[in-house]
């Protein structure tokens, strides 16, 4: 990295490692390197279980964990912890969604700048979604309309997807960032010989990600009821958290629903290696997502070569590469078309395209000093 002054950045984040997600792979991987480069890093985020650390020091960044019911909890009551650090700070970043109100708020009154990465703008995509009320559907998008309206500094958007997204929500062109995610290659270099399932019985098709009302898990149980149907030798594994707890209920109780309690594989909280053997032990990876702002397991399959179906839409269209198939109808029949696909091998192959985590913070580390300049 060039030579560049040092700051002091406080990062506020409704969630951070080991929750499970693309935002928090996306921020762990930056705030590390910015400390590591001599930074001095805050970050305020919400206490996941009894046994985090409150107060965590990993060189020169500090992680302060406060206790919150759940993230909604964290946008009314995180304003005051946010406050009590942020005048140690050069500037602030935050992230879509839940955290942007409250960081935005104790930044203008402490007369900082403030940076929001968004990884998604759905708009009316938000009355399209599965799992939720049509009071709920209502307030999200509610609340992401008046995110969006507020005068952040600037906007980083992580796809040029979301960047149009962005700017087609009224924010002003010459607030948004383009700033790709990055990853770190040289971690997946040690999987390299991890062999690739190809053929074989049982066929399987695995969803990993955390529990989201994007992902298309709707889809991915509906289709499993259909292609187990004429494939009864084929298994659906989906490595998922728990929690949230309402939506894990929601999902068992769809596997129900489909009956397919003896034909999905549970599995939770994976170490990095055991995943990746996932990965590689199945015929294929699933992302049927109704949106994705980049989607980090397309770009880990991609690096790693692993077959892949994708619902080819908004930021997919963008990272996807290696080994797919796109969905040509997204809909549970358009995935189970995909995975007869997949079964007979039948992809789509291109080069890798590469997200470099070092560009990523690179550009980041040059916008921060644009900004205190």
């Amino acid at each position: 990295m060039p030579q560049t002054k040092l700051m002091k950045i406080l990062f506020v984040l409704e969630n951070y490692y080991p929750n499970i997600g693309g935002v928090e792979k996306l921020f762990k991987a930056l705030l590390e390197e910015l400390a590591a480069n001599g930074h001095q890093i805050t970050l305020v985020t919400t206490r996941l279980t009894k046994d985090s650390p409150r107060k965590e020091y990993l060189g020169n960044l500090t992680i302060h964990r406060y206790s919150f019911i759940n993230r909604y909890f964290f946008t009314f009551f995180s304003f005051f912890h946010i406050l009590f650090h942020i005048h140690k700070c050069d500037l602030v970043h935050t992230t879509s969604y839940n955290a942007g109100l409250p960081a935005f708020f104790a930044a203008k009154l402490a007369r900082k700048q403030i940076v929001i990465t968004f990884h998604e703008v759905w708009g009316d995509l938000w009355f399209r979604l599965p799992f939720m009320s049509s009071f709920a559907r209502k307030l999200h998008y509610a609340f992401e309309q008046f995110l969006v309206k507020l005068p952040f500094d600037r906007f980083i958007a992580v796809s040029q997807s979301t960047a149009n997204a962005l700017e087609n929500a009224g924010v002003q062109k010459d607030r948004i960032v383009l700033n790709y995610n990055g990853m770190d290659y040289s971690m997946y270099e040690d999987y390299e010989d991890f062999p690739q399932k190809t053929n074989g019985s049982p066929f399987i098709y695995t969803y990993c990600g955390r529990l989201g009302i994007s992902k298309g898990m709707d889809l991915i149980l509906e289709a499993a009821s259909l292609f187990r149907q004429t494939h009864p030798d084929s298994q659906l594994q989906m490595i998922i958290p728990t929690t949230p707890a309402p939506l894990f209920q929601t999902i068992l109780k769809e596997i129900e629903k489909w009956d397919l309690k003896d034909y999905v594989r549970l599995r939770h909280h994976l170490s990095k290696p055991d995943l990746i053997e996932a990965f590689k032990s199945s015929n294929c990876m699933l992302i049927p997502s109704y949106s994705e702002g980049f989607c980090f397991l397309a770009a880990e399959c991609s690096a790693l070569d692993v077959p892949f179906i994708s619902a080819d839409r908004t930021a997919l269209k963008e990272v996807q590469s290696s080994t797919f198939i796109r969905m040509r109808e997204h809909s549970a029949t358009g995935l189970v078309e995909a995975l007869e696909k997949a079964k007979a091998g039948d992809w789509e192959k291109t080069p890798l395209k590469r997200y470099e985590l070092d560009d990523t913070v690179q550009r980041y580390i040059e916008m921060y000093q644009r900004m205190l300049e």
